[in-house]
């Protein structure tokens, strides 16, 4: 039993930030690339998509009561099955986390730190998640009703900034490279919507369960109108940009904000904030891997592995040699990645453990976990 739970407000934030902490690096330019000029509407398209993908989720968790997606593979397969499937997540928390870390401090390498060694860098960030992280889940949310807002007010204001910079005929041809590319290729941009993974394991953390299809469906909508923001930026202030590799384009955008001779160079304040909102990212994410852990291993005090856990992230964030490899990854292998265990692997789960409860239901002294427990 989980004695300390989050409100509805704070699950919405919490979501969000596992939704949109990514769009602080290459994502929107990756969008971009996959439908050019039409990405406006491939955004709007991809967004229905994922609400429809939410909301199957919430029916399909529905009928597990406040359960997560761990002790659903547990009823679904028994304990082993339950150990595979929770090794898997904990490995998805863990690398999501060390490649986001290890890109971002790249490009603050970069921009302010060229003498320093990217080691130093994300050493600092371990550091400051493994002390966030010992404060507990609900914590963390808390701490991110905070952060988490000021990620969305960077990106409002940079669109808003600039936007006397926008060249709006960048939008044609509106279908862009025409239909196929944009409602068929364009699907793979459904990838900006993998964070929907933490609604599996949210009910148990909740005060009212039965607020779960708010927080679905609302988390979705604001990330897929956040997104329409990010890209927008992109579009519409940088064509260039579409063929260029550039590291962090919403940071090349607030160089170009300017409010008279006082308010000039304004891109160290948008840094401070996207550095609040990586460490808040890395923190949520350790913090779901360790709970997962503890339900795997049946341990009652978890905090002192808090930087064990800290030292698997920056392990795998110092595996790739160089920031070539570490975008690689991002771009290729890591995607395709979330993308089977966020929507492949946890639908599938769902949907086998619904048409096994419906199943038992109708054979008598036919119980599963689940149904023991409750």
């Amino acid at each position: 039993m989980i004695k300390s739970k989050i409100t509805t407000i704070e699950a919405i934030l919490l979501v969000l930030t596992i939704f949109l902490t990514p769009s602080i690096l290459s994502l929107p330019k990756n969008l971009i690339d996959t439908t050019r000029s039409s990405i406006l509407i491939n955004i709007v398209y991809v967004t229905i998509i994922a609400v429809a993908i939410a909301i199957l989720i919430f029916k399909l968790l529905k009928n597990f009561s406040s359960y997560d997606i761990i002790d659903i593979s547990e009823y679904l397969g028994g304990k082993c099955f339950k150990s595979i499937i929770g090794a898997i997540f904990i490995l998805y928390f863990l690398v999501s986390s060390s490649i986001l870390l290890r890109n971002f401090c790249e490009c603050l390498k970069m921009v302010y730190y060229p003498m320093t060694s990217v080691v130093f860098i994300i050493l600092a960030f371990i550091i400051a998640t493994c002390l966030s992280s010992k404060l507990g889940f609900s914590t963390s949310a808390k701490v991110n009703v905070i952060v988490l807002p000021l990620l969305v007010f960077s990106v409002l204001f940079i669109f808003f900034a600039n936007i006397k910079l926008f060249s709006f005929e960048n939008v044609f041809p509106i279908l862009g490279e025409g239909v196929y590319n944009t409602f068929i290729t364009g699907l793979g941009n459904l990838g900006a919507f993998t964070g929907i993974i933490i609604l599996y394991f949210l009910p148990p953390y909740l005060k009212k369960p039965e607020d779960m299809k708010k927080i679905a469906i609302t988390t979705t909508i604001i990330a897929g109108i956040y997104l329409l923001f990010c890209v927008a930026i992109i579009l519409f202030m940088f064509r260039f940009l579409l063929n260029v590799d550039e590291v962090m384009p919403l940071y090349y955008a607030t160089r170009y904000i300017e409010f008279g001779d006082f308010f000039q160079r304004l891109e160290s304040f948008f840094l401070f904030i996207w550095i609040l909102v990586i460490t808040s990212f890395v923190t949520i994410n350790i913090r779901l891997s360790m709970e997962i852990f503890k339900k795997l291993t049946n341990s009652q005090n978890i905090n002192s592995l808090v930087y064990s856990f800290g030292l698997i992230v920056f392990s795998i964030a110092m595996f790739p040699k160089d920031y070539a490899i570490s975008k690689f990854l991002e771009s290729t292998i890591y995607s395709y990645w979330t993308f089977g265990v966020s929507f492949v692997l946890g639908i599938g789960i769902l949907i086998l453990a619904n048409l096994k409860k419906r199943k038992s239901a109708h054979l008598p002294n036919q119980k599963g976990v689940l149904e023991a427990n409750e």
